[in-house]
């Protein structure tokens, strides 16, 4: 059934429950979640968004943030640097090691300061970024605008490596949802924001960006999927771009037809993962042994959608990865947490929680990310999302070298409307310093912190 619809919008048909793009929202596209009740995959949206003007409608209709961020309405350019007003702060439950802190929004709402992804070279040299720009000094976050990223969800940052104060790379789209979508790569020279040149496509591809890990300076890789045309029909395949301290140049998986990346981890040049999904029917991971990029087995648990979001490389012998499956045959929800480990000779499911227990059905739980302090100092995290009415609270779990367990954390909830909040992002400094990024109430940044993990 999954198939059968992926093909049906490549040929261009129309998926059922869809319809013309509509006022704020009303719109959940690009990557990551999926609507209630929608029955349409995500995968199968991407491609409806980079060909056409449709997306599908949920029943509640509410935005959410996903691993590539929030995109709606129209794109601009916005290159000085704004702080226009800051995020409410709400308490954090007292048993939570994690604290909201203060962050700034660019825009006002209803334009949207979302956080995707997060890096940083050191304690006082930390980079936040998706549909905003926030910068942490070592005191306090200040907002900055990158370009051609408006805060509209025509736009949006996914991926950062922040090498050094001067030296900041980091991975996007732009003008999803219209005529032209494309990828974006932007740099930060200790000064401001500037879009760098990428690789070289046919005008009619339409490459996106869902990850970027950095080994140095001169070793990054970005990572998503391109929409290109092969014998006079759309196909999507995965896409790798290398950057070697110079320029760009990018791998097509050909391979792997409908598979796409969302995540991407290095622990050294030999050895990067990359994982995603195929059609989000099966879990998709290509590892790079420092020579070409292949496919690696790995489970697919329950019968329905399912995909890998996030990853973190530990060693040659020790990766994560992290995203969730659906028991249910040909269902969207309820989702339930899923995470494979790596040990060196094959990818296996480890037991992991869920926010209303192993069986529940009113329940999702989404895994979008995943850190480690080391091997058994691993976190997730993400989002539940409890229905009718739709309610979406943040998501940690925690790796103790034995166990995957729920942390608590705090809700900020800056408006105090809709319970809209998701853990996007997170990086780990020395000394176990955990910072989680992502979005409050559906449109302004969220940042946590716990130190001393």
């Amino acid at each position: 059934m999954k198939s059968e619809i992926k093909l049906q919008l490549l040929m261009g048909a129309t998926a059922p429950n869809h319809r013309a793009i509509s006022p704020l929202r009303e719109i959940l596209l690009y990557s990551g979640n999926i609507f209630s009740n929608s029955g349409v995959s995500h995968l199968a949206r991407v491609t409806q968004n980079n060909l056409f003007t449709t997306v599908p409608k949920g029943p509640k209709a509410i935005t959410k943030l996903i691993k590539g961020g929030l995109f709606l309405l129209a794109l601009s350019a916005a290159s000085s640097l704004q702080q226009l007003s800051y995020a409410q702060i709400a308490e954090a439950p007292g048993s939570s090691i994690f604290t909201v802190v203060r962050t700034p929004n660019i825009r006002p709402f209803p334009f949207h300061s979302d956080l995707a992804a997060v890096s940083a070279s050191s304690g006082s040299d930390i980079w936040a970024v998706g549909q905003s720009g926030v910068h942490f000094d070592g005191l306090a976050w200040t907002a900055f605008a990158l370009p051609h990223i408006a805060g509209d969800l025509t736009s949006g940052i996914t991926g950062v490596a922040d090498l050094a104060p001067n030296n900041v790379w980091s991975v996007g789209n732009i003008n999803i949802g219209e005529q032209n979508p494309n990828q974006i790569i932007e740099h930060f020279d200790g000064t401001r924001w500037s879009v760098s040149p990428g690789p070289s496509f046919q005008p009619t591809d339409q490459p996106t960006l869902e990850g970027l890990t950095a080994i140095s300076a001169t070793n990054m890789w970005a990572a998503g999927a391109i929409l290109t045309t092969i014998g006079g029909f759309p196909s999507l395949f995965p896409l790798f771009e290398h950057f070697d301290g110079t320029s760009w140049t990018a791998t097509i998986d050909e391979s792997t037809l409908n598979g796409f990346i969302f995540g991407i981890s290095a622990d050294a040049t030999n050895d990067v993962w990359a994982v995603g999904t195929v059609a989000l029917g099966a879990t998709f991971i290509e590892h790079f042994d420092g020579t070409a990029w292949s496919v690696v087995p790995s489970p697919s648990p329950g019968n329905g959608q399912i995909n890998l979001f996030g990853v973190t490389a530990i060693a040659p012998n020790d990766a994560w990865a992290v995203g969730f499956f659906v028991e249910a045959l040909n269902q969207d929800r309820p989702q339930k947490t899923l995470i494979e480990r790596w040990d060196g000779t094959s990818w296996t499911v480890v037991p992991s929680p869920n926010v209303g227990g192993p069986d529940t059905q009113t329940i999702s739980n989404q895994l979008r990310g995943v850190i480690a302090v080391s091997a058994n100092d691993v976190w997730a995290f993400g989002d539940t999302d409890q229905f009718g009415p739709s309610k979406i609270t943040n998501l940690v779990l925690h790796w103790n070298g034995t166990a995957w367990s729920i942390v608590p954390s705090p809700h900020p909830n800056p408006r105090h409307t809709l319970i809209d909040d998701v853990i996007a992002g997170g990086t780990v400094i020395p000394q176990g310093n955990l910072w989680l990024v992502g979005v409050a109430d559906g449109f302004g940044t969220m940042v946590l912190n716990a130190t001393g993990q």
